[in-house]
């Protein structure tokens, strides 16, 4: 199972100056308890070490053990993701370009005159963090993708089903009205020499 373990707003504006969090979710559930607290400042410290080095108007991802950490610098607005290596990329990107429209929508320019580090909690950051665990939430391509692979395995399962039953496909080529002689002796021809058909 994938997991999406933090997810940063920061403004990242000044040269040099380290970037200030906006807001900040994550989920530290799967860590022991007295780890929990050393891994949410871990979380900002990376977040903010790897959003300060984020050019402007860029996206980049960072491997860190089996997490990537992946940011994206909109116009001095950075959103980083701690996700870990089996989350798509362009998932990790398209939530984070998500969570950079929403911010701006909810807070306009606001941001730029922020000067310290925000500790209320933006509710929309929490859900992001719960709802896109699944990388086809977030990816709309993928969530598609997934869609025909099911409907797939579908038709294939139908076509079992039907075979499981007792009928073979012997017998329906034989008793189809639909197949010209010629047609039911290409199929005859083609199971004899494996060439054709061996699938059906």
């Amino acid at each position: 199972m994938v997991k999406i373990t933090a997810l940063l707003v920061l403004k990242c504006v000044s040269e040099g100056a380290d970037p200030i969090i906006l807001a900040n979710a994550s989920d530290v559930s799967n860590f022991g308890f007295f780890q929990r607290p050393s891994v949410r400042e871990f979380i900002v410290f990376f977040g903010r070490t790897v959003a300060k080095r984020t050019p402007l108007n860029q996206r980049q991802s960072v491997q860190y053990e089996e997490y990537k950490v992946h940011s994206y610098n909109w116009n001095g607005l950075c959103a980083v993701g701690f996700m870990d290596d089996h989350y798509p990329v362009r998932s990790a990107f398209s939530l984070l370009n998500q969570v950079l429209d929403e911010y701006q929508s909810s807070f306009g320019d606001s941001w730029k005159t922020v000067e310290v580090d925000g500790t209320q909690q933006w509710p929309y950051l929490t859900e992001s963090l719960t709802k896109f665990q699944d990388p086809a939430e977030a990816d709309k391509l993928l969530k598609i993708q997934r869609e025909l692979d099911e409907t797939k395995i579908i038709l294939h399962n139908t076509i079992d089903s039907v075979l499981a039953r007792g009928e073979k496909l012997d017998s329906l080529v034989e008793k189809s009205s639909d197949l010209s002689a010629a047609s039911q002796m290409f199929y005859k021809q083609a199971k004899k020499t494996n060439q054709c058909c061996t699938v059906l």
